[in-house]
């Protein structure tokens, strides 16, 4: 079985819309496209270098695809990321039903996205890397498709713009598996997946008649 690995570049406040340039993505009037830049270091470079070391397929919405699309195939052979991700197959998420690919080992995932995908992560294969692709993020978290959270969070704050996480999120638990600050002050954690989420209490074992007297002006 395939494991699905999130790999998301967020600001402190949790937005991840536009790291790469200012024209990549200014839907909604985002005007701080390239935040990432300021701060990419060798750091963060080197555990880039570390994701994408083993055999993957890159799994996309299509936004994102397109943003790709224009861009790595015409790298040049200095740049490695770009010959990578030619050969490698990419999945994208589209819901335009007339959407054809340009890419060389491009496969849309056909009307029902999350079916493909689940279909995929039963097979044998290199496991499925998301980068960016916000909106088709959500549903994988909706329905419970990650296994594993790769962030970089960068020392920014961004207010509005598009999040990796959304409302409709699957309760999960967690483990960080790995943690390290980069020099520019790049917070860089690998997380996998650690069953159902857990509760726990720091009240009193029989609550004071203030306690109750608060809980009863919630209602």
């Amino acid at each position: 079985m395939r494991k699905i690995i999130v790999g998301a570049f967020v600001s402190l406040d949790g937005v991840m819309q536009a790291p790469g340039g200012p024209e990549e993505d200014p839907v909604g009037g985002f005007r701080f496209g390239g935040w990432v830049a300021p701060f990419f270091d060798e750091t963060a470079g080197a555990t880039i270098d570390e994701l994408f070391a083993k055999p993957f397929d890159l799994l996309l919405g299509r936004k994102t695809y397109d943003i790709f699309a224009a861009h790595w195939p015409y790298a040049g052979a200095d740049d490695p990321i770009g010959p990578l991700f030619d050969r490698i197959n990419k999945y994208v998420a589209t819901r335009n039903p007339a959407f054809r690919t340009t890419w060389q080992n491009s496969h849309v995932l056909g009307p029902d996205a999350l079916a493909a995908v689940k279909a995929l992560k039963s097979e044998d294969g290199p496991d499925l890397l998301t980068q960016g692709s916000t909106d088709f993020l959500k549903a994988l978290f909706e329905n419970d498709l990650v296994d594993e959270i790769n962030v970089f969070t960068f020392p920014v704050i961004l207010g509005k713009g598009k999040r990796l996480f959304g409302d409709a999120s699957f309760p999960r638990a967690l483990t960080l598996v790995n943690s390290r600050a980069s020099e520019n002050g790049i917070v860089i954690s690998k997380y996998a997946r650690a069953g159902e989420v857990t509760t726990g209490s720091f009240e009193f074992d029989t609550p004071t008649d203030a306690e109750l007297e608060r809980r009863r002006n919630l209602t």
